[in-house]
């Protein structure tokens, strides 16, 4: 399935331990790039979250982040330094006009008297969680991509029709365009010689010289196989941009050479008409996966 390089999903998932987000955005990029942000303390996070996406997503500026909260009682010590406390004691029993009998509001007020220190985590148990809410966050942010990826292909489908329905009137159009030169170079050598016989090999022989300057059969061809090889791409389930970046090229280069070709106001028309789907063609094509 065609896939946008633009989406956005969110989860956000509660355990017993854990409180996590996860949030992931993307933009258009030649290249899958990826950014990640986590908490301090789980920097072990980011390469197993490239791996995630990346084995998913193949082009785009894809932006990750990922907040972990702690719930578990067990997460944090609180340590009472009983040597502080009693220099601060000794202090206190110096000075005759200070109360034996310290509040506890002062007590909490003292520097350095608890110390507060965060368990070591334990990376799995971290992983294992936030995999799972990951996962279900790449799944919406694919989804995204699917839906969006669906429009450009519908889009690229329609200028491609239109392309093939200028591609029928230039061929209808060629040989009747080798007719009308033919009636024209008749009616000049008439004028020119009057009374003198026209050749009418001659006339065959310009005529057959005229036909193969301004044939545009391989061109045709070349333009309905190139449309073939879009809607190939576009049917299948593999990323496409790069492939389909350079198909449009070819495309392109093949409505240049009819447009140069034949010089006739009406093809030259719709020339420009199928430059344009291709041009709009193009600008899709920059944003698929």
């Amino acid at each position: 399935m065609v896939r946008s390089m633009t989406g956005f999903g969110r989860t956000e998932h509660t355990t017993e331990q854990f409180r996590i987000t996860c949030e992931m955005k993307s933009v258009n990029s030649r290249y899958f790039e990826f950014s990640v942000r986590v908490p301090r303390s789980c920097g072990f996070l980011e390469e197993r979250l490239k791996r995630l996406v990346g084995a998913q997503v193949s082009r785009g500026k894809v932006e990750c982040y990922v907040g972990v909260e702690f719930l578990g009682e067990n997460h944090v010590e609180v340590e009472f330094n009983h040597a502080l406390w009693q220099s601060y004691r000794n202090a206190f029993d110096e000075l005759s006009d200070i109360p034996n009998d310290i509040a506890l509001s002062a007590l909490l007020r003292v520097p350095d008297l608890f110390n507060v220190q965060k368990k070591a985590v334990d990376e799995e148990e971290i992983w294992a969680a936030v995999a799972c809410t990951a996962g279900e966050t790449l799944a919406k942010f694919i989804a995204m991509r699917e839906v969006e990826g669906q429009r450009l292909r519908d889009d690229i489908l329609t200028r491609a029709d239109e392309i093939l329905g200028h591609v029928a009137f230039v061929e209808a159009r060629a040989p009747e365009l080798t007719a009308q030169y033919m009636e024209k170079l008749r009616t000049k050598m008439q004028a020119l010689l009057e009374t003198t016989t026209i050749e009418e090999q001659r006339l065959l022989t310009e005529a057959a010289i005229f036909a193969e300057k301004t044939a545009v059969d391989e061109e045709t061809v070349r333009l309905r196989s190139h449309i073939d090889q879009l809607r190939g791409m576009l049917a299948g389930s593999e990323a496409i941009g790069r492939k389909l970046d350079f198909l449009v090229q070819e495309i392109n280069r093949e409505c240049n050479t009819i447009g140069s070709k034949i010089g006739d106001v009406d093809v030259t028309r719709r020339v420009v008409d199928m430059k344009s789907c291709v041009e709009k063609i193009r600008e899709q094509v920059q944003n698929i996966e």
